[in-house]
C-alpha cells in the first residue's frame, strides 16, 4: 500500500467511475484499475460493487475511506505547515467574511502587530464559509450567521445594534424608532438570499406575517449605505457602517427598530480538525484576547449637521 494507490483510491470513490477518475488524474484507465485491484488485494477485501465501468462504494470501501480522508488530510497539513514556515517565517493564515468592511480594522491591527504573517481574505456568503471551512480552503470564518456543524468551534467576538438607515427628507427621517408593520410598503436596498442583511430583514418580516418590498438586491453589502443616501429605498445596516471607512459620512438618517432581535452578532469559528499555523494561531488570540469592536448608537444632531469634528 502506497500513497498513490490512496489518492487514487480516494479519486475512485468521489466519482464512483473509473473512467473519470483515470481523466482526473490523468492516467491511463488500466493503470488505475490495477492500482485499486493492488489495493484491495493488500486490504483482502473488495472496495467497490463493480457495474462495468461503474462502480461503487460497498460497506468496506466507505469504512476505509473515511480513513484515507483523515490521513491524506493530515499529510497535506504536514506540507502545508513546513511550506509556509519556509516560505514567511510565521505561515499564513486565511479568513473569510461576508463583508469586507467588518474586518478591515481586524486585519489591520493584526498586519501591524505581524507583520511577518501572510495574511488572505476571501468575502463569502454563510454557505460559502461552510464549505470552505470542511474543505480547510480557509482557517477562520467571521460570520454573521450561526455556522453549525460537528467540526465547529466558535466564539462570540461582537453583539451590536442594527439599524434603518433612511435618505434625508424621508418620512421617517426624525423618528426614534419604527416598527415593521408601518415600514410594510417601503422598498428596500439588501443583499441577495445568503447574506445576513436579508436572512435577517426576512426573518423580521416573517415574524409580522409579512414579506418585504425589495427596490434593490445586491452581493456587496457595503453599498447598500450608498444606495440609501441616493434614494433608492431603506434598509438595515449595522452600528460599524458608520464608523469604518468611507462611510462614516454618508448621508442617511438612522431610526431604531422597533422589532425584537434586531441585532448582529459576530463570530469567530474554526475547524477544530484542521491544521493551523502560527499565523492562524496568533491571528485567533489576537481576535479574542481584546474587545472586536466598540459601538456608540448615532447622535441624529451630528448626523445632520455632518460636523467634520
Amino acid at each position: 500500500m502506497d500513497l498513490l494507490q490512496l489518492r487514487y483510491f480516494q479519486a475512485v470513490a468521489r466519482f464512483e467511475h473509473i473512467s473519470r477518475a483515470a481523466e482526473e488524474l490523468r492516467v491511463a484507465q488500466p493503470s488505475l484499475s490495477r492500482a485499486i485491484a493492488r489495493l484491495e488485494a493488500d486490504l483482502g477485501s473488495p472496495l467497490f460493487d463493480r457495474q462495468g465501468r461503474r462502480v461503487r462504494l460497498n460497506q468496506y470501501g466507505a469504512m476505509f475511506l473515511r480513513h484515507v480522508d483523515r490521513a491524506l488530510s493530515e499529510l497535506d497539513d504536514g506540507r502545508r505547515a513546513v511550506r509556509e514556515a519556509r516560505d514567511t517565517g510565521l505561515g499564513r493564515v486565511s479568513v473569510a467574511s461576508e463583508t469586507l468592511l467588518t474586518v478591515i480594522p481586524l486585519l489591520g491591527g493584526f498586519r501591524a502587530a505581524y507583520p511577518r504573517a501572510d495574511v488572505r481574505l476571501f468575502q463569502s456568503t454563510a454557505e460559502e464559509m461552510d464549505r470552505r471551512l470542511r474543505a480547510r480552503e480557509v482557517d477562520f470564518c467571521v460570520a454573521s450567521q450561526p455556522l453549525t456543524g460537528t467540526p465547529f468551534e466558535s466564539v462570540e467576538l461582537a453583539r451590536e445594534e442594527v439599524l434603518l438607515a433612511v435618505p434625508h427628507g424621508h418620512w421617517l427621517d426624525g423618528r426614534e424608532s419604527v416598527t415593521i408593520p408601518e415600514i410594510a410598503d417601503e422598498p428596500f436596498v439588501t443583499t441577495r438570499l445568503g447574506h445576513w442583511q436579508r436572512t435577517l430583514l426576512d426573518r423580521l418580516f416573517a415574524a409580522e406575517g409579512l414579506t418585504p418590498l425589495l427596490s434593490c438586491e445586491g452581493d456587496e453589502p457595503g453599498a447598500s449605505q450608498d444606495m440609501i443616501s441616493a434614494g433608492l429605498g431603506i434598509g438595515l445596516i449595522p452600528v460599524v457602517s458608520r464608523q469604518v471607512g468611507t462611510h462614516v459620512r454618508v448621508p442617511v438618517a438612522w431610526v431604531r427598530m422597533g422589532a425584537p432581535d434586531c441585532h448582529r452578532v459576530l463570530t469567530l469559528v474554526w475547524n477544530r480538525d484542521s491544521y493551523l499555523s502560527e499565523a492562524a494561531l496568533k491571528f485567533r488570540e489576537f481576535t479574542t484576547s481584546r474587545p472586536f469592536m466598540t459601538h456608540r448608537l448615532p447622535d441624529p444632531r451630528r448626523e445632520h449637521s455632518h460636523d467634520p469634528s
